[in-house]
């Protein structure tokens, strides 16, 4: 029983880890956050809208089979970063109409 709840809590770290690395990812491509490897700042709402897109399927596959904690966290991420995303497509949207 042990060795199955070691399991459960490896699996729901690695878990969350997932979440955020995707998070992290999509904030970086909303150039929310400098990249870690150039430490620039640059917009590709593709590249964001992967990895949102991503989180989401990711929420639908695991419908049912989450922690509390872990279907939450998910889904607040989820919302942060698709509020994040309308507002740099917003952005985006009014720096070309201004060229």
């Amino acid at each position: 029983m042990a060795e199955h709840e070691h399991e459960h809590d490896h699996n729901s770290h690695l878990f969350v880890m997932l979440i955020f690395n995707f998070a992290q990812l999509a904030m970086v491509n909303l150039g929310k956050i400098a990249n870690p490897e150039t430490k620039e700042t640059k917009v590709d709402l593709q590249g964001a809208s992967y990895f949102i897109d991503s989180l989401v399927m990711l929420r639908e596959k695991s419908k049912g089979n989450l922690s509390k904690e872990e279907s939450d966290l998910l889904n607040d991420q989820i919302a942060m970063l698709q509020m994040n995303y309308a507002e740099t497509a917003e952005d985006q949207k009014k720096d070309k109409e201004q060229k």
